[in-house]
């Protein structure tokens, strides 16, 4: 049925996600199989089949090589069928939040009605590849001719042309800048002067948190899935609800090994996960009947030097908490992404420093403390761990989900962003 958007309104029907899962060696999904699991439980509790969306937009930072536009697998595989268009999204860490943005803006220009969206990655299957060096031996050698052809450019081979590039360390290092994200953070806690010992409690914290709201039943955005072996996951595998200060301490630090503070423990986890959401205009949700979850108000973006990429969703929460004359009192739930702990302690450093917010914000005054006790309140990256195309629709997903179960109003869910970005989006309930 054809009809015109008569609001601007777009809401946030349901969503789910799949147990993000670490990566030990490669794991039993592709990023496809993980969106197709998760997108499938969603349907299955919705009253509209697949095959009535209006589009699919999917976020994913590094999609196999049998994955070439993601998103239009995951629709086949879903049961769109032929006609559903569908396009994949990248903007490194925050894919599934640029998912949930863009689907957002084709609901507010009425040339969509209901959108899937979301975003995923299985990080342990990342390529190896080869540098362009193998590569031009590569192409001399098929286009060689004859044997003789064959043989000569056989002379030229190098055994260091097979030293591989592990593609999920190269895809995190920064090309401008030549620093890796673990890099960028010891920077943030050099520049904040935020100690080991700070870092840990907030990674013991994270662990303890989300241990806690999956023992109390509070994880109903996770969906269980089921491997080719016929093996079924339930929860995040990366959570350690053991984890100790006296255990964290004891790791080395990974970044800077020599004077650092990072380490794998305070850090995100590399995952595989997916999580997806269906988006809706006023029209479609009355139209088809559909549960509202909650709003999407607005969303912003931001950039700053890539040295301290860290410190994205300091800008992109100020930016967005002006632009609507709000404060931090008026936000209920505050979802950071736990790329690194330093990384969040530093944010919340940067809007309660004058300084920081005069000169790099633009401010006349420092925006202030945030009330911890709304921050990251069930766990965050370091605990669930960070697939990166996935962790935006996530922490979009998880703040609608505290701010029904808690009725409470109003929340926004950010994250910093590889090569100096960050994205926060600011979402509503009908409390």
């Amino acid at each position: 049925m054809k009809f015109k958007n008569n609001s601007s309104r777009v809401f946030v029907v349901d969503g789910t996600r799949t147990p993000f899962l670490k990566a030990k060696g490669v794991g039993p999904f592709s990023a496809s199989d993980l969106a197709v699991q998760a997108g499938s439980a969603l349907f299955n509790r919705l009253p509209i089949e697949a095959n009535q969306v209006d589009e699919v937009i999917i976020g994913a930072a590094m999609p196999g090589p049998d994955e070439a536009n993601i998103a239009r697998i995951i629709a086949m595989r879903l049961g769109c069928g032929d006609k559903v268009p569908a396009f994949t999204v990248m903007r490194n860490c925050a894919s599934g939040l640029q998912a949930i943005d863009t689907g957002a803006q084709n609901i507010t220009m009425g040339r969509s009605q209901l959108v899937l969206v979301g975003g995923t990655e299985a990080m342990s299957r990342a390529p190896i590849l080869y540098d362009l060096a193998m590569v031009n031996w590569l192409s001399r050698w098929m286009t060689a001719k004859g044997f003789a052809g064959k043989a000569k450019t056989l002379t030229a081979f190098r055994p260091h042309l097979l030293i591989p590039i592990i593609g999920l360390l190269r895809g995190l290092t920064d090309p401008l800048i030549g620093m890796n994200m673990g890099q960028t953070a010891e920077e943030l806690a050099y520049r904040f002067g935020i100690d080991r010992l700070a870092m840990d409690k907030f990674a013991f914290n994270s662990h303890h948190a989300l241990a806690k709201a999956y023992a109390e039943g509070l994880m109903t955005e996770v969906t269980p899935i089921v491997d080719s072996r016929g093996q079924v996951y339930h929860q995040d595998t990366g959570l350690r609800a053991d984890v100790t200060l006296e255990g964290l301490a004891k790791l080395k630090p990974v970044f800077d090994k020599k004077f650092g503070q990072v380490t794998a423990g305070n850090s995100s986890q590399v995952t595989d996960g997916a999580c997806v959401l269906l988006l809706a205009s006023e029209a479609a949700v009355k139209l088809h009947q559909l549960p509202v979850l909650g709003e999407i108000m607005d969303c912003n973006w931001q950039a700053l030097d890539p040295k301290y990429m860290g410190l994205g969703p300091a800008h992109a929460v100020a930016s967005l908490l002006a632009k609507h004359d709000f404060n931090f009192k008026h936000i209920d739930i505050l979802e950071i992404n736990e790329a690194f702990a330093v990384q969040v302690l530093a944010c919340l450093e940067a809007w309660n420093n004058t300084n920081y917010c005069q000169d790099a914000l633009g401010m006349k005054k420092a925006l202030g403390a945030f009330d911890v006790e709304k921050l990251n309140v069930e766990g965050g990256a370091i605990a669930t761990g960070h697939p990166i195309g996935a962790s935006g629709a996530r922490i979009v997903l998880h703040v609608l989900n505290m701010l029904k179960k808690k009725k409470l109003k109003r929340g926004i869910a950010t994250l910093c962003i590889g090569g100096g970005q960050g994205g926060a989006m600011l979402l509503e309930t009908g409390e």
